[in-house]
């Protein structure tokens, strides 16, 4: 222990300290800690060390160093704030006879704050996530010759692992499962038995219960509740509380403000620790992009942790930056999910350490192996064969098969991206996070040409008229280099009165392919026949006497004349946005639903055919324009790869956030009426020189 003659809270280095700073008293402190010496002194021998002034937390013993035997591993602290003490501590040790281990100094580790030992010996509990780092525990396992078991950290109140987790004598266990992830909590489980494990209640555990001492079966302890006080003597414990509120300011309790000297190992026990590692390599515009950031969130966010090795930040800002990253993780499942999650980031596993894609053969058709790689909208390459091979129909949430065919005497291999579903028994699936590698846009470089397209994002603050004027510009650019431009739309296009905007862009030319349902079909045959939409008149807005059956007669009529081509042929449709789309031969495909009336000859009912349907007008599209159509949007997505531009038009903000957060860099939200939208695209179009107006045609008496 080391007394508090210089115990102060001086700074904020935890949540504890926050508004305690120059708040704690020096005088209650010494009180209470000479409260806690006494009692252990009446139980053990115990050992001081000297206090140093301007290193106010050295009280914390806890954090000196892990011992076993004699042997310690000297802290290594995270905070400068604590890095002084170091030296005090070292010292100490060696006088006292230990063989001291030093950590690599780019490893953090906070001693026995961090790493607890089951009081059998058996094992060493080992804490990370905000004070010691991951890959410190292999060290801890050579240097100790026991195994370690990682337990991850979650709630930043319990910053070390002996602030929520105390084991006690004859197997039993005291803890405070919320601060710990669930691969944590399960491991707890598999390793201490129902009957032994405590869980103690949130206000047990502010109160620092889990920060107890046990010795021989007596606890000392800062406070407990009266029902966790009975169920520890239920147990054969004798509880002693002891007031430290004065140290709570801190942090810290009763384990803090001491360090065990006589822990022992279990005979026949084996240096493990399950911390496995990879590394990985990012290179962009990292700070610009947040992609390091990201980076670092998915890695600790899900299990693991990292080091930096390398950092080459780019010189120019339109320099791109490199960093090696070391990443590891307590099992391999873990790990995997890391490094998957990178890579669809655009990290790339370090060539060193790179291996072929594995490969698994589909056992039954349309099921994948269990540990297929779910695809992404970026561009893919797998690594077959010691070559990179680029991934061909690229798309989200797929599956990559590799095929070899022989070109003279040689085997080419090939890839490509397709669903679960149409996967052939003996294909072969890439599985793993092997040999596998996405191409993400590393420049943020505007465009030398007039306008550059906007940036990912979702906004019904930005003045829409903007908006429109980029997106008018783009359609005339890829109409003119004969690109294509896919629209989705939705019933609502023409409920808000966009029908006539939306055949004025497919009869001047700047739509390539149509995607959508029955309703929109429907509603816009409905419009051409009677002007109306689910009958409403459009012109007034008002609903039209006998309205509500106008839609079955559209749907009736044209199952009479087989599909709305041949209506459109027979004269019986004459204007809207289907009847452009025959006369300019734009394909069109309707996908169904269970909700659909009719339904029309042309919608097809069959599910998976609708898909592939709408995957085959997307291919090769430059421009996918959504105009208030969730599903469609959504599936449409789904199919699309990164680098074609999306535009998501929608009155409702969740609708467009959702493919917002595809990831694409190259998809804008705008909420709008799409119908307001539809207006102001053709009217700028019109301002460009493009789009040439003639009268709508003569609604037809029917």
């Amino acid at each position: 222990m080391c007394p508090p003659d210089y115990y102060e809270v001086d700074y904020v280095i935890n949540p504890w300290m926050v508004g305690n700073v120059r708040r704690s008293s020096r005088e209650r402190a010494l009180q209470q800690w000479q409260a806690l010496y006494s009692h252990l002194s009446q139980r053990a021998e115990v050992k001081l060390i000297q206090p140093v002034p301007g290193w106010p937390d050295m009280v914390f013993t806890a954090n000196a160093g892990l011992i076993l035997g004699s042997t310690v591993v000297l802290s290594r602290f995270y905070h400068p704030e604590r890095q002084g003490e170091q030296p005090h501590f070292k010292a100490w040790f060696e006088e006292q006879g230990y063989t001291v281990y030093e950590l690599p100094p780019a490893l953090v580790f906070e001693g026995a704050g961090d790493a607890l030992l089951d009081r059998a010996g058996r094992w060493l509990w080992a804490g990370y996530g905000f004070r010691s780092m991951l890959e410190s525990h292999p060290y801890l396992a050579k240097w100790l010759g026991i195994e370690v078991l990682s337990l991850r950290l979650v709630d930043e109140r319990f910053y070390h692992l002996d602030t929520c987790f105390c084991p006690l004598s004859e197997g039993y266990l005291l803890y405070y499962p919320p601060a710990f992830d669930t691969y944590s909590n399960r491991l707890i489980e598999m390793r201490v038995p129902p009957e032994k494990r405590i869980p103690v209640q949130e206000v047990d555990a502010i109160h620092f219960a889990c920060n107890a001492v046990d010795v021989n079966g007596t606890i000392l302890v800062n406070r407990v509740s009266p029902e966790l006080e009975a169920t520890l003597q239920e147990r054969g414990f004798v509880v002693v509380q002891t007031e430290l509120t004065e140290f709570l300011k801190a942090g810290g309790a009763a384990k803090c403000l001491t360090l065990r000297l006589d822990e022992t190992v279990a005979p026949q026990t084996d240096p493990v620790a399950t911390v496995l590692s990879r590394t990985v390599i990012l290179q962009g515009h990292l700070v610009d992009s947040d992609l390091l950031t990201r980076a670092v969130d998915c890695i600790v966010d899900n299990g693991g942790s990292f080091q930096i090795l390398k950092f080459q930040l780019g010189e120019k800002r339109q320099s791109t930056s490199t960093v090696e990253l070391a990443v590891s993780a307590p099992t391999e499942e873990t790990l995997d999910t890391i490094l998957s999650a990178l890579i669809e980031q655009g990290a790339r596993l370090s060539e060193e350490t790179q291996q072929d894609a594995r490969l698994e053969r589909v056992e039954k058709a349309g099921v994948a192996p269990d540990d297929f790689y779910v695809t992404t909208i970026y561009p893919t390459q797998v690594r077959v064969a010691g070559q990179w091979i680029p991934v061909q129909r690229q798309r989200m949430d797929g599956v990559i098969v590799v095929k070899g065919s022989d070109c003279n005497g040689k085997t080419q291999f090939s890839a490509y991206c397709t669903l679960i579903r149409d996967l052939q028994v003996g294909d072969a699936v890439v599985c793993g996070v092997e040999g596998i590698r996405t191409v993400r846009q590393a420049s943020k470089e505007r465009s030398s040409q007039e306008f550059t397209f906007m940036g990912s994002g979702v906004s019904s603050e930005r003045r829409v008229e903007i908006l429109v004027e980029q997106i008018a510009w783009e359609l005339r650019q890829i109409k003119e280099r004969g690109g294509k431009t896919v629209v989705v739309a939705g019933p609502v296009v023409i409920h808000t009165g966009g029908g006539s905007h939306l055949a004025t862009l497919i009869r001047e030319g700047y739509v390539q392919a149509l995607l959508g349902g029955n309703a929109i079909a429907v509603h816009d045959l409905e419009q051409n026949l009677y002007g109306t939409s689910l009958g409403v008149d459009l012109s007034r807005g008002t609903p039209v006497k006998g309205g509500h059956k106008h839609h079955l007669k559209t749907i009736n009529l044209i199952r009479k004349y087989g599909s709305i081509q041949a209506a459109v042929e027979a004269g019986v449709i004459t204007g809207g946005v289907f009847y452009e789309c025959i006369r300019a031969q734009v394909p069109f495909s309707l996908a169904g639903s269970i909700r659909d009336d009719g339904p029309l000859p042309d919608t097809e009912m069959d599910l998976i055919k609708a898909q592939q349907d709408y995957a085959r007008l997307l291919q090769g599209a430059d421009m996918v324009l959504m105009l208030s159509s969730m599903l469609h949007s959504i599936g449409a997505g789904n199919m699309t790869p990164a680098g074609v531009k999306l535009i998501c038009v929608d009155i409702n903000p969740a609708v467009v956030t959702k493919l917002a957060d595809r990831g694409s860099l190259e998809s804008v939200g705008i909420v709008t009426d799409v119908g307001l939208f539809l207006s102001l695209l053709v009217q700028q179009l019109a301002r460009l020189g493009q789009v040439y107006k003639r009268p709508e045609p003569a609604l037809a008496a029917h």
